[in-house]
């Protein structure tokens, strides 16, 4: 779990990027009570996320997953492409207008990820924005803030992406706190729902559960939470200890291809991407 690597942001009003590069990632698809068990183990070493509220502290999140009538970016994934990457559109909390929205380029190359992000105000995310970039230009600081928005619009265009999918789940999430880069996270109450919309988020469609034993495909006896790793650099040694002592074993789980894949079942015939695009 070695990686080389920074983050930083820029903000300014309600525009700003964070980009972070070689971050390497490990999921694991646990029971609840081995996620709460890893928790207690890194609470010594972690400080909980101060967005989240509650005890535990969680926050919820929703992301729209854009993709093309191909379904390239799903097929990346399911074909396990060494060089691949997503597009999506978060947003925190309830989206009813008073959070931004989060435009990002998550690349995976072999093991490591870079993660472009960029926020936009809430009014602001929609089809237009992708068609007229130019109305927000000027909101940016710098180079690499434009830059950042820039490669999302660009990769939308170049592959005709629009949305096909929302993600919902709840998140508690931990920051390492004597590390450079240490996150630990927690992800329950897995939902999805197909969507052709630009700026709906669920609220005019059926979010529908995508944590049951049939959906993760594990062969698991119980429905999983994901467990997930974070690190930049090398690991600190109590995530490593952490591992070992849960005896967790690494394993792929994309939100985005699950609600695929589920919809797919759904819909009568796994193997047919085409009736995908039909929602």
């Amino acid at each position: 779990m070695a990686l080389l690597g920074y983050s930083f942001e820029i903000m300014r009003r309600n525009i700003s990027v964070d980009i972070q590069l070689e971050r390497h990632e490990a999921k694991y698809v646990v029971p609840y009570d081995v996620a709460r068990k890893a928790v207690e183990f890194a609470a010594p070493f972690c400080t909980p996320d101060p967005h989240g509220s509650g005890t535990p502290a969680e926050y919820v999140i929703t992301t729209l997953q854009l993709d093309n009538h191909a379904l390239s970016l799903h097929r990346a994934k399911e074909w396990e492409a060494y060089d691949r990457f997503k597009l999506r559109v978060r947003t925190y909390g309830d989206p009813v207008g008073n959070a931004p929205v989060f435009m990002e380029v998550k690349q995976k190359t072999g093991a490591n990820i870079v993660k472009s992000r960029c926020r936009v105000p809430f009014e602001i995310w929609g089809e237009d924005l992708i068609r007229n970039p130019e109305q927000i230009m000027g909101e940016f600081d710098s180079e690499a803030e434009r830059d950042g928005f820039l490669k999302f619009v660009r990769l939308t265009r170049e592959i005709g992406a629009e949305p096909f999918a929302l993600v919902r789940y709840t998140r508690e999430s931990y920051f390492g706190w004597n590390d450079h880069y240490a996150r630990i996270s927690v992800d329950r109450r897995l939902l999805y729902q197909p969507t052709r919309s630009w700026d709906d988020w669920g609220r005019s469609g059926k979010w529908r559960a995508m944590d049951t034993t049939t959906a993760q495909g594990k062969g698991f006896p119980y429905s999983g939470v994901v467990l997930e790793l974070k690190t930049l650099g090398d690991a600190p040694l109590w995530m490593i200890e952490l591992v070992e002592y849960l005896g967790l074993e690494r394993m792929g789980n994309c939100k985005y291809s699950t609600a695929v894949w589920q919809e797919l079942m759904f819909r009568g015939d796994a193997d047919r991407l085409d009736r995908f695009q039909g929602i």
